[in-house]
């Protein structure tokens, strides 16, 4: 097999049905030139990239991803794509129908809920753990990450304080130094990527996550292990409830 060129195409994801020129936003990626032996590796990489970047949540008809199209972006034969998907179907992101097509898994209401509450077992423990094995150099990033979004700016950057938010979370849980917590999280990370991005803009979410998030800050700067532990469960349960109380296109 030749090796894939350095520059690759965007990579194509469609809402079944759809013309090209109704595509869902495509990300380009540009890749070094890769061995044989990694093309399915970095093509599920890839993939896994951009299905945590879609609006899975907020578009209600169902994302096909092209097999062939795919393939043809990252300038190799479909058979490491294909490699690639039937890891992510193992791992819940995508589901295969049979004479239809390939489809991003939409998680139903109680399977995002058991996930969020998962998520909150995970994180709680990386909050305690911080809280002792941190550095004080560490912690004080957590401080930084928020600190352009006072006096009002939340509400002209809800992206960004989206996707800060989002980072905030995974550094809790990078923080903890612990791999094995850090590898359970990491597919369970991405499903939570795609949730929270949209209930962030729902009700009072945005209000109601900078005042806990600086109520868990002030938690683990104060090394107070047992409350910055509690405060992060109940944030997490606090998103649990949301889903189960608003989440009604999740039914």
């Amino acid at each position: 097999m030749s090796t894939a060129p350095t520059n690759i195409r965007s990579l194509n994801a469609r809402p079944e049905g759809e013309e090209d020129a109704h595509a869902l936003s495509s990300t380009r990626l540009t890749l070094e030139p890769l061995a044989s032996d990694s093309f399915k590796n970095k093509a599920y990489a890839a993939l896994k990239n951009v299905i945590a970047g879609m609006d899975v949540y907020r578009n209600r008809s169902d994302i096909r991803l092209d097999e062939r199209q795919l393939a043809q972006d990252f300038g190799v034969s479909r058979t490491p794509v294909r490699e690639a998907m039937a890891q992510l179907e193992r791992e819940g992101f995508i589901r295969s129908v049979p004479r239809r097509g390939v489809y991003v898994v939409r998680k139903t209401k109680r399977e995002v809920i058991e996930m969020i509450t998962a998520w909150a077992a995970l994180e709680s423990m990386a909050a305690r753990l911080i809280t002792k094995n941190a550095t004080d150099e560490e912690i004080a990033q957590l401080r930084k990450m928020f600190a352009t979004f006072h006096d009002g700016q939340v509400a002209a950057h809800l992206d960004e304080y989206s996707e800060v938010n989002i980072e905030f979370h995974q550094t809790i849980i990078r923080m903890s130094h612990n791999s094995v917590l850090i590898n359970l999280a990491e597919n369970l990370f991405t499903h939570m990527r795609m949730i929270r991005r949209k209930t962030i803009v729902e009700r009072d979410r945005v209000d109601r996550s900078i005042e806990d998030h600086a109520h868990i800050i002030e938690a683990i700067e104060a090394r107070d292990t047992d409350r910055a532990e509690e405060l992060v469960r109940t944030h997490a349960l606090g998103l649990a409830d949301h889903v189960a109380r608003y989440a009604d296109y999740l039914d």
